[in-house]
């Protein structure tokens, strides 16, 4: 039980910082950096992608032993088109001005690497339970980098966040964190940080395995000395 636990959490974590699909994989990042320039585009652009990637590897996992082979990419396409038109039309209905601002990048959620990447890696390969995590692992791991993008170019090109003034007034906004150039910028901020974190998440590691060789060195002398 413990065993599965913990391959729950590092499947978890993994999306969220060792294998973050900005910062650690590297896709996605053309619709990333056009609607993070305001927080509220990525916090909902991050949790579209969330519920899209958590249902279309559900499904497919559920179904991944049922699905031909040779049309097994057509299928995951028309499942994933499924659960993104069900998001967009959400977002019309309740949200028509942040659907209007995020325009097209919803309805590209279809063809998103991270998505398809991850169906095709892993939804189709593993059990239901793995899924699950994987997927809200990448999901939120894309939302949180999108959010915290989309803050910081907010902050520094308007002086505020989610449309309330946060500097002082006599703070001069710097339009160019507005303009796509302060995009990359603030992301090569951010793949600096996740590098910086990932070095110190190896340190344990490396001390656990030193720990358990030395435990089982120590057990080898045991039990030589007991023969």
């Amino acid at each position: 039980m413990s065993d599965t636990k913990g391959r729950f959490f590092r499947l978890f974590t993994n999306g969220l910082v060792r294998e973050n699909p900005l910062l650690g994989l590297m896709i996605g990042l053309c619709s990333a950096l056009a609607v993070t320039t305001e927080t509220i585009n990525g916090i909902y652009m991050g949790l579209s992608m969330t519920f899209v990637l958590l249902m279309s590897e559900l499904v497919i996992s559920l179904f991944r032993k049922v699905i031909p082979e040779s049309i097994r990419i057509p299928v995951f396409i028309i499942i994933i088109a499924a659960f993104t038109t069900v998001i967009d039309y959400v977002l019309k209905a309740f949200r028509p001005d942040l659907s209007k601002a995020m325009g097209v990048f919803i309805q590209l959620i279809v063809v998103n690497c991270i998505i398809m990447g991850r169906v095709e890696g892993f939804a189709s390969k593993r059990s239901v339970g793995e899924v699950i995590f994987d997927a809200l692992g990448m999901g939120l791991g894309y939302t949180w980098v999108l959010t915290g993008i989309a803050a910081l170019r907010e902050l520094l090109g308007s002086g505020m966040i989610l449309g309330r003034q946060v500097l002082p007034d006599a703070y001069q906004p710097i339009i160019f964190f507005v303009l796509p150039p302060g995009g990359f910028f603030i992301f090569a901020l951010f793949i600096s940080f996740n590098l910086l974190l990932k070095s110190r998440l190896k340190k344990p590691d490396a001390a656990t395995d030193a720990g358990a060789a030395l435990a089982e060195e120590t057990a080898a002398h045991h039990h030589g000395g007991a023969a």
